[in-house]
C-alpha cells in the first residue's frame, strides 16, 4: 500500500499545473521561466498565478489525504512523492518547479499552524528583503523567504504537527536546489 500512495502521489505531483496552463496557449513556460506561482504571474498575470497555486496545492493536499486514507502514518511518503513529482514531473521531462506549493498543500493538512506561521514569517520577511537585499543577492524573494521560513517551520511543525511532512517535503525541495545549482553553473567552453 506504501509504494501505491509514493506512486499515486509522485503521478500526481508531475501535473504541473503551471505547464500544463502554458501549454493550453501553446507554449511552454519553462522555455521562458519557472512553472510555478511567481513564473505564471509574470508571463501570464495574477489570475493565472492564483489559479496555478491553488491547484498546486490541492494535489499536495490530495495526495496528503489519500495517504491518510490508506496508510495513515506515512503522509510524509505523500508529501515526498508529490513534492518530487512536481520538482521532476514525469509527464514533462522531469523538469519542474521548487515544490513549495504542493508542500504547502500537504501541510494544509497535517500541520496547518504550522503552514500558517512559515507563511506569516515569510511574508513578513520579504517586503525588507526586496527593499534592501535582493537587488545585491539576485535572488528572488520567494526562494529567500522561503529558506528563511523552514527553520521556523520546522520549531513550529514540532509544536503544532506536520513535521514528518515539513522535512520530507523540505527534502525534495532541496534536492531539487542543489540540482539547479550544480547544472546551472555548467557552461559549456
Amino acid at each position: 500500500m506504501l509504494l501505491l500512495v509514493a506512486l499515486a502521489s509522485f503521478l500526481l505531483g508531475s501535473l504541473v499545473a503551471g505547464v500544463l496552463y502554458s501549454r493550453a496557449l501553446g507554449t511552454d513556460i519553462r522555455e521562458r521561466d519557472l512553472p510555478g506561482a511567481s513564473g505564471t504571474y509574470r508571463q501570464h498575470g495574477l489570475a493565472a498565478a492564483l489559479g496555478v497555486t491553488a491547484f498546486d496545492m490541492a494535489k499536495g493536499a490530495a495526495a496528503v489525504l489519500l495517504a491518510r486514507a490508506l496508510t495513515p502514518d506515512f503522509t510524509w511518503v505523500a508529501t515526498l512523492g508529490v513534492v518530487l513529482g512536481h520538482c521532476y514531473p514525469a509527464f514533462f521531462r522531469f523538469r519542474g518547479g521548487g515544490g513549495i506549493a504542493p508542500l504547502m498543500g500537504a501541510l494544509l493538512v497535517t500541520g496547518p499552524l504550522t503552514l500558517f506561521g512559515m507563511l506569516a514569517f515569510g511574508l513578513a520577511v520579504m517586503v525588507p528583503y526586496k527593499a534592501t537585499l535582493q537587488k545585491r543577492l539576485g535572488l528572488n524573494a520567494v526562494p529567500f523567504a522561503t529558506a528563511l521560513a523552514v527553520p521556523v517551520g520546522l520549531l513550529l511543525a514540532a509544536r503544532f504537527g506536520g513535521l514528518p511532512d515539513l522535512l520530507a517535503g523540505g527534502a525534495a525541495m532541496a534536492v531539487r536546489a542543489v540540482h539547479l545549482l550544480a547544472f546551472s553553473e555548467r557552461r559549456p567552453a
